[in-house]
């Protein structure tokens, strides 16, 4: 059983052993490879609007997360944007669902009327079947526009969803 919810300070030191092997790898985050624990830990768990954790629901080991923040200021700020990332261990097993679902519902909840992932890999094949399952278009190709470790240069996915459909103009 996995449980979500808001993640805390404490969170940290599991998240990075989480994290730092994802970003270490290149592949999936546009995140310098090298990036300091401070700034990783700025980019996923101090900025965002908020940040949420799944946990096993018997131990409380972290499984995964996410972060929800304004995707663009201004006249863009009713879109929302995500980052993901699960544990090795726990892929596999719903919890990348779980978040997205979850997700979707706090950003409804917070006024987000939209939510767009702007850099979907696309080699990240998984990735984007399950935003796909989950009611996101892709809505742009990028030629070129991640540079992969072993791929070299490769498209990447630029993904949308209406949340709630917009005000009726008056």
């Amino acid at each position: 059983m996995t449980a979500i919810r808001r993640a805390r300070p404490e969170d940290w030191p599991a998240l990075w052993k989480i994290i730092e092997p994802v970003f270490r790898a290149g592949e999936t985050y546009a995140v310098a490879v090298d990036i300091e624990e401070d700034e990783a830990r700025a980019l996923w768990l101090d900025k965002p609007l908020a940040t949420f954790v799944a946990v096993n629901a018997a131990d409380g080991r972290v499984l995964g997360s996410y972060f929800l923040k304004f995707n663009q200021p201004g006249g863009g700020n009713h879109v929302c944007n995500c980052g993901y990332i699960v544990a090795r261990d726990a892929r596999g097993r719903g919890v990348a669902g779980q978040l997205c679902e979850h997700s979707q519902r706090e950003a409804i909840a917070v006024g987000f009327r939209a939510m767009q992932y702007n850099l979907v890999v696309a080699t990240n094949t998984g990735a984007i079947r399950l935003w796909q399952r989950h009611g996101f278009d892709i809505v742009g190709r990028l030629p070129g526009a991640f540079r992969h470790p072993t791929q070299g240069e490769v498209d990447a996915l630029v993904m949308y969803k209406r949340l709630v459909e917009a005000a009726a103009k008056a």
